[in-house]
């Protein structure tokens, strides 16, 4: 009997022991009925069946075997699956051991069945291999992105709900800080507290900032004409001030006028410049300049210290980038979350503009964004 025949012919007994190993890997607390736990096996194993019976030519095999086929224009049964089991709390390797367990199932059922009957068709397994491995490609890409949505949501909703409470709480510190009877103790913690809100929100605007990007086309920018030397000198001016150690010297011999967001470029010079001054030699200067060329603004940070590696260079400005495994075994744990230069980035892309980076040992780093300054 030919393998698709037997799954169908078979089709009870195959999905009781889906069902059987199903239940001893749900989560605990979570208790699905047959109808949960055998979700949608019954209708991926009609898609495997109607697969294994569809000529197909050795470079669409091997593209399936590859989890390369063409992508269905509906959610396959498959996809489905993965996302159930990620709201009945399934991890994705309790997921991935289905399919194990489902092969496994099938083999072993159709196996028994043939013995001393007929010859073993080698086609026939190899073609349900490849069916099972698209079906589980197709399950990981689902459950992946599921999971990539819900936590952006997440990010979303977290940072949404933050800035009221944080609002309040600055508003409060500022009088405090500001009241003239208060003692100086008082307006110390005031202060305090004041510039720790400060930087509270600030990391609640990123992780927006970061939602933004991830479930849209990218940070949004309002244009009006401004002159971006003022706002960056200014920039500067207050870095200064919060760390009166740091050796920056600002540049600019020019106006910077053209169609910009304002407040969204202080954002990249604060960025950028902050990085600097972090990362940079606390002992040689941090040159900033700001420059005009005929349809562009130029704005570059040049600071010296432990350059950045050539590995580590192309993805300084992805936001998961300094996360590896590499940087935490060296580094220690990192502060913040580290979504500066990622955010520079994406304000720059969106005023179509360039970022880049160069570092050595000998010239240091140059940090380089260039805008147009009328827009594309």
């Amino acid at each position: 009997m030919r393998l698709s025949d037997f799954i169908l012919s078979n089709l009870e007994p195959i999905l009781q022991d889906w069902e059987d190993f199903a239940a001893t890997i749900q989560t605990p607390g979570i208790a699905l009925d047959q109808e949960g736990l055998r979700d949608h096996a019954a209708q991926m194993l009609h898609a495997i069946v109607e697969d294994l019976r569809t000529k197909q030519t050795m470079q669409e095999r091997l593209d399936k075997a590859q989890g390369l086929a063409p992508q269905q224009d509906t959610e396959t049964p498959a996809e489905t699956h993965a996302v159930t089991r990620l709201m009945a709390g399934f991890s994705i390797d309790q997921m991935v051991s289905e399919y194990r367990a489902l092969r496994t199932s099938v083999l072993r059922q159709w196996l028994r069945h043939i013995k001393g009957n007929t010859a073993l068709d080698v086609e026939d397994m190899n073609r349900f291999h490849e069916a099972i491995d698209q079906a589980l490609a197709e399950s990981i890409a689902s459950y992946s992105r599921a999971v990539e949505a819900s936590r952006n949501v997440f990010l979303g909703i977290l940072g949404h709900d933050l800035r009221t409470p944080l609002g309040a709480i600055l508003l409060g510190a500022d009088m405090l800080r500001r009241a003239p009877s208060g003692s100086k103790r008082d307006i110390r913690v005031a202060g305090q507290i004041y510039t720790s809100v400060q930087r509270a929100s600030q990391i609640v605007g990123d992780l927006l900032d970061l939602t933004r990007c991830q479930m849209g086309p990218g940070i949004p920018v309002r244009r009006v004409q401004v002159d971006l030397a003022p706002i960056c000198e200014r920039i500067v001016a207050e870095i200064q001030a919060f760390d009166p150690q740091a050796m920056l010297r600002f540049e600019s011999h020019t106006a910077a006028v053209g169609l910009f967001d304002g407040a969204r470029m202080e954002q990249v010079f604060s960025n950028i410049i902050s990085n600097a001054v972090h990362h940079g030699d606390r002992h040689a200067p941090i040159n900033v300049a700001l420059t005009v060329t005929q349809n562009s603004c130029v704005f570059s940070v040049h600071n010296h210290g432990n350059p950045i590696p050539n590995d580590v260079q192309p993805f300084i400005f992805n936001p998961m980038g300094r996360f590896s495994q590499r940087a935490v075994i060296e580094q220690g744990p990192t502060e913040g979350l580290g979504l500066g230069l990622f955010i520079a980035s994406e304000i720059v892309a969106s005023h179509q503009g360039l970022i880049e980076v160069e570092s050595d040992r000998q010239s240091g780093t140059l940090f380089r964004v260039t805008v147009p300054l009328n827009g594309a």
